[in-house]
């Protein structure tokens, strides 16, 4: 018996459609070799590499967010039921709109330890520095 996988079982496997499977062969991102009816197989070994993922960080809580950003309060503006809270974690600055009720039940003030915790789908990414 072969520890080969046909190519339908492996795009299952990795789940991707066989036409994908096909392009990256071509491409040379897949390697895959032809048995003796002439259809590729590809190894488990060549589908465990291509499954290998980078391990996500832990959130090391009970609670669901992984953006963590343990700093120090740099500036609370309260304005009527809403502030504005400006966080310093390291080189970063993250600033949360939180309710006046939560600026007052936290102790929030300038010099305060505390975490900002992100949670969202609208995070976004830029490349580079400024």
């Amino acid at each position: 018996m072969t520890d080969d996988l046909a190519l339908g079982e492996a795009a299952k496997a990795l789940g991707v459609s066989v036409d994908t499977l096909r392009r990256w062969d071509r491409a040379g991102k897949l390697r895959t070799h032809r048995d003796e009816r002439n259809r590729r197989r590809v190894s488990r070994s060549e589908v465990a590499r291509l499954s290998a993922r980078p391990t996500r960080h832990q959130t090391g809580t009970a609670g669901s967010p992984r953006n963590r950003f343990a700093g120090t309060i740099r500036s609370v503006e309260a304005d009527g039921v809403m502030a504005l809270v400006e966080l310093e974690a390291g080189p970063f600055l993250v600033t949360a709109a939180i309710t006046r009720d939560s600026v007052e039940e936290l102790g929030l003030a300038a010099g305060v330890k505390a975490t900002a915790l992100v949670k969202a789908t609208s995070v976004m990414i830029e490349r580079g520095t400024r």
